[in-house]
């Protein structure tokens, strides 16, 4: 139900309310009803001042039918909004109500369909990209991005073993089965495999979609000047939310509390608030956008789980807090929901919200920012930093996280034993598909140990650069041996 209007005037700009002093400028009120009619509907008021002040529209009725040709000739698709006169404080108003539009995405026909196509972004408007513009006729017809078809793809790019762990020996992994779970889905003829199929087992999923993967980090106070510790997380999406936990866990503390029948572990952090947003994340991403991955960082007093994409036409921040659920990718929701990481559709965000009250921790905050949504789930108390490592003078396992990474550093000082390699050759024989990951992992480390050194010193960037052992390295290899 729409408020009052002395209501409306008493709060402040937002993503369904913006305030005009007249029609002297339409362009830019143009620009707010096409974002209105984009992105979740709302309500633009004419006659009041920047500073708040009622003014009033001089001749009302004149004002209307001015503002209703404007719209005719400048918005396209046809956008008919609700045009109503006010009068507060014996001024008139104008209020225009647009709604959520089924025939979006609108734009301003004076720069077109590619430029012209605005979305609305707290209390201001954005110009849409591309891949924006057909995400918002995608789900304006009723299309999901996960379950468009990928043709050039067939059942063998899937990792079917990996698809059989996570189901379990109890569950037949059939043809029906993956039709059911629109994992595959008919295509000319042929059954191919969906994007929500590839983005959650494709073997090389970031062949096709080269974002689709979490970036986390563990920063120094409560900024991201001081990174602490970091890994980046290439998982299968359903095993990405253990992945994701375990490297939480590992900067949190623990302590452990014994009952009349078992143990009972507690976390500094509030891992269920957590796993509800990580799920959330992985599951309402917008893998059509290209330029980021998800990013979970750690910060002393808080974490922040931040993902791609604005919220889902319709869609408000109150509407996620009160429980209301759109699901932007079903595909990937139903896997997970078959795969118990969902209990309840459209239950998560509610649940991190009462969580917080029974644990008596502050609200947790839901903020959209340029085109991604970040939860931030506020920590009970300021989680102390473990104290830097010393600088990696003998052994380059001190620079990694995780075992199995050391493993493969010393591997690759092995493998230099029979003469200089390149940073793909290197890669190829240990089996680590992202460049980015190996660099900061493995070779830079390296360097900066001296166990290995580049063949071209001076050309640091040269197509032609190989890695080879230096003395130190090798000690390095027989002292570990």
């Amino acid at each position: 139900m729409m408020q009052p209007i002395e209501q409306q005037l008493l709060q402040p700009e937002g993503k369904q309310l913006e305030f005009k002093r007249d029609l002297s400028s339409p362009k830019p009120l143009l620009k707010t009803l096409i974002a209105f009619a984009n992105t979740a509907g709302g309500q633009l008021i004419i006659g009041v001042a920047d500073n708040g002040e009622v003014i009033g529209v001089v001749d009302p009725l004149a004002e209307e039918e001015r503002l209703t040709n404007l719209i005719a000739d400048a918005i396209a698709p046809r956008l008919l909004p609700n045009i109503e006169l006010f009068t507060v404080a014996g001024k008139t108003l104008l209020r225009v109500e647009v709604f959520l539009s089924n025939s979006r995405p609108h734009y301003l026909k004076g720069l077109g369909p590619e430029q012209g196509v605005l979305v609305r972004l707290g209390s201001s408007n954005r110009q849409a990209d591309t891949q924006l513009i057909a995400e918002l006729g995608r789900l304006a017809a009723g299309e999901t991005f996960d379950a468009m078809p990928m043709p050039e793809q067939s059942l063998d790019d899937l990792d079917l073993p990996a698809m059989q762990q996570q189901f379990g020996v109890g569950i037949t992994l059939d043809e029906q089965k993956f039709l059911t779970l629109k994992l595959l889905t008919r295509y000319q003829g042929r059954l191919v495999p969906t994007k929500g199929a590839v983005l959650l087992f494709g073997k090389q999923r970031q062949l096709h979609f080269d974002d689709a993967w979490i970036q986390c980090g563990r920063f120094r106070g409560t900024n991201k000047v001081d990174i602490f510790d970091q890994c980046e997380i290439h998982d299968h999406l359903p095993q990405a939310v253990h992945s994701i936990e375990q490297f939480l866990k590992k900067h949190a503390f623990k302590s452990a509390e014994f009952g009349a029948m078992r143990r009972q572990d507690i976390w500094s952090i509030p891992l269920t608030m957590l796993r509800e947003a990580i799920i959330n994340a992985l599951v309402h991403s917008d893998y059509s956008q290209r330029g980021s991955p998800i990013r979970i960082a750690f910060f002393d007093d808080r974490i922040e789980i931040e993902s791609p994409g604005y919220l889902l036409p319709g869609m408000t921040v109150d509407d996620m807090k009160n429980g209301v659920s759109m699901i932007r990718n079903p595909v990937i929701a139903r896997v997970f929901r078959e795969l118990k990481l969902i209990e309840q559709w459209g239950s998560g965000v509610r649940r991190i919200f009462e969580e917080a009250q029974a644990q008596g921790l502050p609200e947790p905050q839901i903020v959209e920012i340029a085109n991604r949504v970040r939860v931030i789930v506020p920590l009970a108390q300021s989680a102390a930093t473990p104290s830097r490592p010393e600088p990696v003078t003998q052994s380059v396992t001190q620079s990694v996280t995780q075992s199995e990474e050391a493993g493969n550093q010393s591997r690759m000082l092995i493998l230099l034993r029979n003469g200089p390699l390149s940073s793909g050759e290197l890669r190829e024989h240990l089996q680590l598909k992202h460049r980015a990951h190996f660099r900061s992992h493995f070779l830079a480390p390296a360097l900066q140990a001296g166990l290995i050194e580049m063949t071209l010193p001076d050309s640091p960037n040269s197509r032609l650069q190989q890695y080879r052992l230096t003395a130190q390295g090798e000690q390095h290899i027989k002292d570990n041996q």
